[in-house]
């Protein structure tokens, strides 16, 4: 620590990301990346925007990248925002439409950047314990504090957990909470979940983030983004305008766009990764496992009679890398992302070769 340091600084616990090892001959199931390449359009889109124009700055409103988005979820270009993935948006979320007098909420289980946003820019927050099955019940938001709240935001599929709320709660939610922006923050909800993107239209206070890091298979690319309100929207902007004027490059905006409209490849790899999850969660039940119900690329799972510890430990010896927490209520469970079947099948034999 330093005394140069701010206080803000000083204070903060900072997001610790999943590991990226750099070691040769390792099977990667702790970050929830995809285990397929990108669409082989977005591949040529990128390799085409490879030019000397690299010298001159991207469109520092990123209008084309809007228009494909909004064109594929049936809305305008002013209802959507876009930023150095959806890490960033949150922030801006965080900072543009979360930060008032009273708290925000969102579950005690959930992304651990949250608490960490609201740290860094000063938000009041409390924390809504999932069920026991770890499920989000929308009663216990519209009943605490007597209704009144900052702001509400979880992800859907939850994460870590895989546990997905159906459409219609997250309406009740919305029905019953006009007070504040409900954020739902969508990061895999193309693995077997309804988006909420549907209800946009209807209620002004709805704001809905993606990326393109899980499904599209492009977490090196960092880009997400925001869709809603116009002036949710134009909240965010302000922000990104007062902070990075301009977020997405020309290569992330040219491969993003190639992605976003091949539709046919973004169905059929995360069919292939729902398929492998669902042969995966068996295989695990077999020898044993609990695993939570998952609409995610990965799963949440635990072995009665085995620390959840020991296995990550033991899986590493065998050069393979899964996330573990180690946090109240889920310390004995393992979150392991959906690779190829092949190295799911590593898994597999590993851990039948660890019990």
């Amino acid at each position: 620590m330093s005394r140069f340091w701010s206080k803000t600084v000083k204070e903060l616990t900072p997001y610790v990301p999943g590991e990226q090892p750099k070691l040769s001959q390792l099977i990667k199931l702790n970050t929830n990346e995809s285990p397929y390449g990108p669409s082989p359009k977005a591949l040529a889109a990128i390799a085409a925007a490879n030019t000397e124009a690299l010298r001159l700055y991207p469109d520092p409103n990123s209008d084309a990248l809007k228009q494909s988005i909004a064109k594929l979820h049936g809305l305008t270009a002013n209802q959507v925002f876009v930023g150095n993935g959806s890490d960033e948006v949150l922030a801006h979320v965080f900072l543009g439409l979360l930060k008032h007098e009273d708290p925000i909420l969102f579950p005690d289980i959930t992304y651990s950047f949250y608490p960490v946003y609201c740290k860094l820019y000063g938000i009041a927050f409390d924390n809504i314990p999932l069920s026991d099955d770890f499920s989000i019940s929308v009663a216990d938001y519209l009943k605490k504090n007597n209704g009144r709240n900052g702001g509400i935001i979880f992800p859907n599929p939850n994460a870590p957990t895989g546990r997905a709320l159906p459409l219609k709660d997250i309406e009740t939610l919305l029905q019953s909470n006009k007070g504040s922006v409900v954020v739902i923050d969508e990061a895999y909800v193309d693995f077997g979940t309804s988006s909420a993107v549907s209800l946009i239209k209807q209620y002004n206070n709805l704001l809905v983030t993606h990326t393109l890091s899980k499904s599209y298979a492009l977490a090196g690319l960092r880009v997400g983004y925001a869709v809603g309100h116009p002036d949710l929207i134009e909240a965010l902007e302000r922000v990104k305008n007062s902070f990075n004027s301009y977020p997405i490059d020309k290569l992330a905006m040219a491969g993003a766009m190639a992605a976003i409209e091949d539709q046919d490849y973004l169905k059929k790899i995360s069919q292939s990764v729902i398929k492998t999850r669902e042969n995966l969660i068996q295989s695990l039940n077999a020898l044993g496992f609990e695993t939570i119900p998952s609409s995610a690329n990965f799963i949440f799972t635990k072995h009665p009679k085995h620390d959840a510890a020991n296995l990550s430990a033991a899986l590493r010896e065998k050069h393979i890398i899964v996330r573990h927490f180690k946090l109240p209520r889920i310390d004995q469970y393992l979150r392991i992302t959906i690779g190829t079947d092949e190295q799911c099948d590593a898994l597999v034999k590993a851990i039948k070769e660890i019990l």
